[in-house]
């Protein structure tokens, strides 16, 4: 049996590799075990930041990185112990050879996993976040969060293509990489400028906050509600429906109005009256209309119903008004009624219009 066990294979004893499976096998069966353990002490260290996550939530990111960060330090804390067979040991690609590869590759997997638990470890963060801004009416600190853990993922890859490039070329290559960067820079910066403009614009579209997600806005001849604020641009879901996409740089340089912010309405009524309307129907009607809109408690105090202008034909009314109601139902209930109100006015006094049109202007004041 020794004789066996002891018997060399591609210069290495029979054992070596049986100890290979074994601690193997054997790491495979209890990775989960240890994964759960380990990533349970991990969840208990942060647990006081955010209670409302559930340990299940936290194990269920890290369970599968740690399990493959386990079985690949087992395995290459094994095989470190092992020699390499020399008739393997081949040149493969100009002074590489088979083992340089398979350092190369321990080395790119060992990368992946660390870089693979640095993107779950942010997730996490940002989904205790996302819980504590779930307690907030505020929807703009969840679309901040989604921002900010896309950026530091992007980061997160840089680094990681970094250290691929020095596991693959050598540190000199990065040595060189990051002294062209200057000149590089330059040609990226003009080659990325729009992209740059716009990653500009969505930093300060966060930090000064023109508008939120869920905000009914207005830019150029694009009105709807902002359902996205990406690194790039701003998605808007327009009042057709439409899904709008519109640059970053465009929403914080154009002349943008957040509809969603205005806290009062103002109604403005023109009212042609025949010109030969008896001057006492006509203040009675006005002293009617003055009654109508006073009595209504939505409209606010300071309300306008005077007689504006005339000619030979036509007097012209005019009648201005605010309002608190912002939302559309109520908007439109609300100055139906005072409609039908001046329509039963001129009815009870017998005037009539001259076949002309009334014009409904809608203007909105911003306190």
């Amino acid at each position: 049996m020794n004789e066996f066990l002891n018997k060399v294979i591609l210069d290495n004893p029979v054992k070596d590799y049986l100890i290979l499976i074994g601690v193997l096998l054997f790491v495979s069966f209890i990775k989960r075990f240890i994964s759960k353990g380990v990533a349970a002490v991990l969840f208990r260290l942060v647990k006081h930041w955010s209670p409302q996550i559930a340990e299940k939530d936290f194990v269920n990111l890290l369970l599968r990185p740690l399990e493959y960060f386990l079985l690949l330090v087992t395995f290459m804390l094994t095989i470190d112990q092992f020699t390499f067979p020399g008739i393997l040991n081949i040149h493969i690609y100009n002074k590489a050879t088979l083992q340089d590869i398979t350092n190369t590759l321990l080395a790119l997997a060992f990368s992946m996993s660390i870089i693979w638990i640095m993107l779950r470890l942010i997730d996490f963060i940002a989904l205790v976040l996302e819980k504590k801004a779930d307690l907030t009416e505020d929807k703009t600190d969840n679309q901040f969060i989604i921002f900010f853990r896309d950026f530091f993922k992007a980061i997160v890859f840089i680094m990681g293509a970094i250290a691929f490039i020095r596991i693959l070329f050598g540190p000199s290559l990065v040595e060189k990489i990051i002294a062209g960067l200057g000149i590089g820079a330059a040609a990226l910066a003009l080659a990325a400028k729009e992209s740059i403009e716009n990653l500009i614009g969505s930093f300060i579209i966060f930090f000064d906050k023109p508008f939120r997600v869920g905000d009914n806005v207005k830019v150029d001849s694009w009105q709807g509600t902002v359902e996205k604020i990406g690194l790039r641009s701003t998605r808007i879901r327009t009042l057709e429906k439409t899904y709008v996409t519109v640059p970053n740089k465009k929403m914080v340089d154009s002349i943008l109005d957040n509809l969603s912010l205005r806290t009062q309405q103002r109604v403005s009524l023109r009212l042609e009256l025949g010109g030969d309307t008896p001057a006492d129907k006509l203040l009675q009607a006005l002293q009617d209309m003055r009654k109508l809109i006073g009595s209504n408690q939505n409209i606010l105090e300071g309300f306008v119903v005077n007689l504006n202008e005339f000619t030979k034909d036509t007097f012209v009314i005019q009648i201005i008004f605010n309002t608190y109601i912002i939302e559309g139902s109520q908007y439109n209930a609300l100055r139906e009624a005072v409609s039908l109100g001046i329509i039963k006015v001129l009815a009870d006094h017998n005037i009539k219009m001259p076949g002309t049109s009334t014009n409904v202007v809608l203007t909105d004041i911003r306190n």
